[in-house]
């Protein structure tokens, strides 16, 4: 069987993050978690998740921040990253452009617009739909 697509996930919610856990999971991903910027930079380098999603509001380190932390490392500068925020403004967009991240997506978010952001950034992937016997 082929290994299951690891996903990261760095938000400063506790909810946030299990809710992305859970709906992740059930498409058959593997979910790393980080509380903030600093912790995720540690667990890219343990981990090497296919694909990060980051919160835009975060104390610390932003997601702004950590994104182009991400983007201006060479051995991590592919990986796509998809900023999360509640705010859906232009500026937002155009600074999350800035920084290198490859998708912006709204909170609140639903599982399809997850998957929908992994498949257009994550060549081959197939959500493994665990359906209830």
């Amino acid at each position: 069987m082929e290994q299951p697509l690891k996903v990261m996930v760095i938000d400063d919610s506790r909810t946030i993050r299990r809710t992305a856990q859970m709906l992740l999971g059930e498409a058959g991903c593997e979910v790393i978690t980080a509380s903030d910027g600093f912790d995720a930079l540690a667990k890219i380098v343990d981990h090497q998740p296919r694909i990060i999603f980051v919160d835009v509001l975060m104390p610390r380190l932003d997601g702004y921040q950590t994104c182009a932390v991400i983007k201006h490392n060479s051995t991590f500068k592919d990986i796509p990253v998809i900023l999360l925020s509640s705010r859906d403004g232009l500026f937002d967009k155009a600074r999350g452009r800035v920084v290198g991240a490859d998708q912006f997506l709204t909170k609140p978010f639903g599982k399809e617009e997850l998957l929908d952001a992994i498949r257009a950034h994550v060549p081959g992937f197939a959500a493994h739909q665990q359906h209830a016997p």
